[in-house]
């Protein structure tokens, strides 16, 4: 009787020693609800930042609040939005057209605030669409989507919409080099090194947020992955990522990865600014569609 008593006297105290030590070292906070406490807003309070969160295959954006966490709105960009009726009204039917015709939906893959001097500014949102090449900006006063802009000569839109220290581009690289869209007729995919381009788009942006497109650059013929503008002593010069180096065009998941490494390419996007302006560039016809949400200027075909 008194051995049995000492083995189940041992076990409780070895129970409790394991429960002591699964305890999580300085878990007062999580225990005592302080970490909660740390995050929370109550209601009619504002949040301290706004993340603004590229929707993926939504087409949309969602805008959370930091600390709380709380999803404050879905802002409808690239897709129809049966809730608001975006996409369904009149007015913002217009919103998604494109030159290949009525587009209700995309691929929303990475936004960017607007700048002054390299520092956030909260005035607008772009945001990009990476099936049918497009950039929207969404007005930060509303939270509403002001304009779409087509990319022309680009399939994929990923390396986009990265914006320039003070917003005076916002720029985009096709994903995946292309003929000129003003080649009729098909291209044989056989002819890639010689015919395809990597195009990058500088999206010119006015004072009131306006976007055109200000220039084309036709690169080699490489995929564009992602890209970065300088700021301070490297402003002036945007930088992008690439892959598929070997140009190639079948089996890709192995030809296209057959070197080490692949290369970084740096623009310099002012002095490309000074031969447009000098009329050393050369024009080329092309279509794409501008959207906007002033009724008056609706579906700007250029």
């Amino acid at each position: 009787m008194n051995n049995k008593y000492l083995k189940a006297t041992l076990a409780i105290v070895l129970v409790a020693a394991l429960f002591s030590s699964c305890k999580p070292k300085n878990s007062g906070d999580v225990v005592s609800g302080d970490a909660a406490q740390k995050a929370y807003v109550a209601p009619g309070k504002y949040d301290e930042f706004y993340n603004f969160v590229s929707g993926g295959f939504s087409g949309q954006v969602s805008v959370y609040g930091l600390p709380s966490g709380r999803l404050l709105r879905v802002i409808p960009v690239f897709s129809a939005d049966p809730q608001s009726g975006y996409g369904y009204s009149e007015e913002t039917k217009l919103m998604l057209n494109t030159s290949h015709g009525f587009v209700p939906w995309d691929d929303q893959h990475h936004t960017e605030l607007s700048q002054t001097n390299g520092e956030v500014d909260g005035r607008w949102l772009f945001a990009n669409a990476n099936n049918t090449p497009r950039i929207a900006r969404v007005d930060l006063k509303t939270f509403k989507t002001a304009e779409i802009i087509e990319l022309p000569n680009s399939a994929g839109n990923h390396s986009s919409p990265f914006i320039t220290q003070n917003t005076e581009y916002v720029v985009a690289g096709t994903r995946f080099s292309v003929p000129p869209d003003n080649v009729s007729g098909d291209v044989p995919i056989n002819t890639y090194k010689k015919n395809f381009k990597g195009y990058l788009s500088f999206v010119k942006v006015g004072k009131e947020g306006q976007m055109d497109i200000a220039f084309q650059i036709a690169a080699p013929g490489v995929n564009f992955d992602l890209s970065h503008a300088g700021k301070g002593k490297s402003h002036g010069w945007f930088f992008f990522s690439c892959y598929n180096t070997e140009q190639a065009n079948t089996l890709l998941e192995v030809n296209a990865s057959q070197k080490d490494k692949d290369f970084i390419m740096a623009v310099n996007w002012k002095k490309a600014e000074e031969y447009v302006k000098a009329g050393k560039g050369k024009k080329v016809a092309t279509k794409y569609v501008h959207n906007t949400w002033d009724e008056k200027n609706a579906n700007r075909k250029i």
